[in-house]
């Protein structure tokens, strides 16, 4: 679930609706097509969210091998049930972060930090930009309505981006050298 959340950027309303028959494995896709939201189900949150999202191929033998030994892998069922409601409903977000994403951040030594599932979107974001993927190729990943949306509220500059920059402009005002 971590890892399609922070290779994919889904909102947790998409990664908590997500039912086997919106994956395809063929072309290594995510159908992004409904949203859960306090357990009540409905429409994506734009148009733009409603495109496919692409699956490295780690997450996709991932989401594989989980099929394999989950008892709800059927077309129909949810990616991630809940199974004390026998799989009829999906896991709840805030269940998840308290039992299981925050106990293992502690065990992982983060400590200090506000996490939550929108932190995937933004890291990833954050990451895009520090690889230097091109501002649409990362809207249209994070399915973001607009490149302005990617930019002004889902990125940071990298400390070692900020450093470069600082740097360059240092050297072009102290010793006219440009680079």
């Amino acid at each position: 679930m971590v890892m399609l959340a922070g290779t994919t950027g889904l909102r947790r309303s998409e990664l908590f609706a997500l039912r086997w028959s919106d994956v395809d494995f063929q072309t290594m896709e995510v159908a992004v097509t409904r949203s859960c939201v306090r357990g009540r189900f409905g429409k994506v949150k734009t148009v733009a969210s409603g495109k496919p999202v692409p699956l490295h191929k780690i997450v996709y033998d991932m989401l594989l091998s989980w099929r394999l030994v989950t008892a709800y892998g059927g077309e129909g069922d949810f990616l991630f049930p809940s199974e004390r409601l026998n799989g009829d409903k999906p896991l709840t977000p805030e269940m998840v972060l308290r039992k299981i994403v925050c106990p293992a951040l502690l065990r992982a030594g983060v400590q200090g930090k506000l996490i939550g599932w929108h932190s995937f979107r933004h890291s990833l974001a954050t990451n895009l930009r520090s690889l230097g993927v091109d501002v649409k190729v990362a809207q249209e990943l994070l399915r973001h309505a607009n490149s302005r949306i990617t930019m002004d509220l889902y990125t940071q500059a990298v400390s070692a981006d900020k450093r470069i920059a600082s740097g360059r402009q240092a050297e072009m005002l102290l010793i006219g050298k440009t680079s």
